[in-house]
């Protein structure tokens, strides 16, 4: 068997934003799956009856996870927006280098954009408990 790598490695290439894109792709799909088990968590509390639901709430209310929360919202908008820009190249749309980059470009202003709107209204000031 010979020695040669399975992949190539991070050096052999120069760093560029689609490697970043890339990686941040990875880095939020495992995120995603994280905050399901923090979902999963919530929705057995609702099953477990009205004491088991209002631990979970409080739990999840404080200030950490709303920060935490915030996080998983904008990995959310990310993923979601750049699993489109892949499923157009799936299709032959957007390989042009300045495609390419421009729909870099809008996959971070959209991801940050959604996360903004959606935080405000689901985190906002008409959320906070008096």
């Amino acid at each position: 068997m010979s020695a040669r790598p399975l992949s190539p490695h991070l050096s052999v290439y120069r760093f560029m934003y689609t490697m970043a894109l890339s990686i941040l792709h990875r880095i939020t799909g495992l995120l995603l799956s994280i905050g399901l088990l923090v979902l999963i968590y919530w929705l057995m509390s609702a099953s477990l009856g009205e004491l088991s639901y209002g631990g979970a709430v409080t739990f999840l209310s404080a200030p950490l996870f709303r920060v935490l929360l915030l996080g998983w919202l904008l990995a959310f908008a990310y993923h979601l927006c750049n699993g489109i820009r892949h499923l157009l190249w799936d299709v032959g749309i957007g390989f042009e280098k300045h495609q390419a980059r421009a729909s870099a470009w809008l996959v971070i202003i959209a991801a940050l954009l959604i996360t903004a709107i959606a935080g405000y209204l689901l985190l906002g000031p008409a959320t906070v408990n008096p």
